[in-house]
């Protein structure tokens, strides 16, 4: 068994923000660090929708881990997270290897929630993890569009994933399907133009409909059939990983990883937990919230290491929320006051394409990752 001093599972925002705060530093983390992640690139949420509506091309969407892990003297190992038993500090990774670790940090995010009951009868294409979402969204502009494709979610990240496949599958029969309104806590302005956008876009939206079931190529609530599809997109929430449950780990009623105000376990102090991995008061489940985990995760691991006090990370009170329209615009809401445009789509460009230039490293020849 390899026991590296320091382990850091997933490739999310918070690690891409301590990689980066660490290259600026100068900091290197010890001899032996290594990086699991299930694929070789870290791919950036906000830009997803915008390459499903054919606006961005993959490369623009994802950073290259290799190089990234090279300048840090980081090992990468590209696999899946099994297991993790917190009490032997020891990870069991999907190919077999298992991994100790004296120090572990968690960024592995969240997966949404499947309908409870699901009889196989169409393709269910979870939103997350992104690379398998744009394996099948490939496949559908590329081979055979389904011909009724369902969204299920009413957040953000719904209606921009419902935006950009229409943008991209013109023929296709699009359905929203949301257990309460649209954007919950959003305010009346940006929720009607949203609706507005949606209907000229023709796409249907069911709102108040919990989907329990699947069946016979229905979506059902409870024994209420909804409608027929060939296959639904999941984008409904947050829902944590399967290996969370017998970590050993605290976990709060949803079963994601308690986490204190220097985001580390609160059972396990030399395990650091961030992004939607997370459960953090005053934190959300949202790019924005991992992002600012980031330079507080990379000061205190190098301060855990170095046995050195830590600082304690400060939830802001408000984030700023661009919903990209699939046409190059964007809307949010200031004060009060919807805005949209595309204006405001370029201010959302600007600052995604801002945030991967910041944290890209430029391929260098050779191949570090462990297969």
């Amino acid at each position: 068994m390899t026991t590296p001093p320091l382990l850091l599972a997933g490739a999310g925002h918070a690690h891409l923000v301590m990689f980066r705060r660490w290259l600026d530093s100068g900091y290197r983390p010890p001899p032996g660090t290594a990086l699991i992640n299930p694929d070789r690139h870290a791919w950036y949420s906000g830009m997803m929708p915008g390459l499903m509506a054919g606006r961005y091309g993959a490369e623009q969407c994802a950073i290259a881990l290799a190089p990234l892990c090279r300048e840090l003297g980081i090992r990468l190992i590209q696999d899946v997270v099994r297991s993790l038993d917190a009490a032997s500090n020891t990870m069991r990774l999907g190919s077999g290897m298992v991994l100790g670790y004296q120090c572990l940090s968690i960024n592995t995010g969240s997966q949404p929630p499947a309908p409870p009951e699901d009889d196989g009868s169409i393709q269910v294409v979870p939103a997350k993890p992104f690379p398998a979402l744009h394996q099948a969204w490939s496949d559908w502009r590329d081979q055979a569009p389904p011909a009724r494709l369902g969204v299920l979610g009413g957040g953000a990240a719904a209606i921009e994933l419902a935006l950009a496949m229409r943008a991209s599958l013109a023929d296709t029969e699009l359905h929203v399907f949301s257990a309460s309104e649209l954007l919950a806590q959003q305010p009346f302005g940006l929720i009607q133009r949203v609706h507005e956008m949606l209907a000229e876009r023709r796409i249907s939206v069911h709102t108040q409909t919990r989907i329990t079931r699947i069946e016979h190529c229905h979506v059902m609530a409870e024994m209420r059939p909804i409608c027929q599809l060939d296959a639904l997109v999941l984008a409904s929430g947050a829902a944590p990983l399967h290996w969370y449950a017998d970590s050993g780990l605290a976990q709060d009623g949803q079963g994601f990883l308690c986490a204190t105000e220097t985001l580390q376990s609160t059972s396990h102090p030399n395990v650091f937990v961030s992004g939607d991995s997370a459960s953090l008061p005053g934190s959300k489940k949202s790019g924005v919230y991992s992002v600012r985990h980031g330079p507080v995760l990379a000061d205190n691991i190098q301060s855990f290491l170095q046995d050195r006090p830590l600082t304690r990370y400060q939830p802001q009170k408000k984030a700023l929320a661009l919903l990209a329209t699939a046409d190059g615009g964007a809307l949010t809401n200031v004060g009060g006051w919807t805005l949209g445009g595309r204006l405001i789509g370029r201010w959302k460009d600007w600052l995604d394409q801002r945030f991967m230039a910041r944290h890209r490293v430029e391929n260098a020849p050779g191949d570090d990752t462990d297969h």
